[in-house]
């Protein structure tokens, strides 16, 4: 069994519903959280529109070491600014996915902070732990779209919000 085209089927599939759950961040609200150890809208949605390039980072990479980072989330203003975000990152995902082979997903890949290590995987982990994480904090951004009184899209079915019935 070939592992790389389910883990493409399975990528597409989460994009467009990450899209339609994107799609529907208010322009004037990037700057709201529903808690004071909430993320802001913004900081949590670049973080997903982000995320599947963590896929083509996996594959690259050995690992990801925050200490030797120099990271700043994009700066957005428009649910458009985070789509373009979003399709950039998937495409990267994609391609380095789809150029990849079967073995390219056995290495481990180490994501640290200097000497401390949170994790050690396979790259196919990694893969599949970005897929987990962008599920996450969709979840997430569900809850800040429903405290916004903004109706939430169906993701493996309709939604409350959806339903005809």
């Amino acid at each position: 069994m070939q592992i790389i085209p389910l883990l493409l089927k399975e990528m597409e599939e989460e994009a467009a519903i990450t899209r339609k759950m994107l799609q529907r961040v208010p322009d004037d609200k990037f700057d709201w959280k529903p808690h004071e150890r909430s993320m802001v809208m913004s900081a949590l949605t670049v973080h997903i529109a982000e995320l599947p390039s963590w896929v083509q980072m996996a594959l690259t990479s050995s690992e990801l070491d925050f200490a030797k980072m120099d990271y700043t989330p994009t700066p957005v203003s428009s649910s458009a600014d985070l789509l373009a975000i979003f399709e950039k990152s998937y495409s990267q995902g994609r391609e380095a996915l789809s150029s990849a082979k079967e073995e390219d997903l056995l290495p481990e890949w180490t994501l640290r902070n200097g000497e401390q290590v949170y994790m050690v995987f396979t790259k196919y982990e990694v893969i599949r732990h970005s897929f987990a994480q962008t599920i996450h904090h969709r979840a997430q951004l569900g809850v800040y779209l429903r405290l916004l009184n903004i109706p939430i899209p169906g993701s493996y079915g309709p939604s409350a919000d959806e339903q005809s019935f």
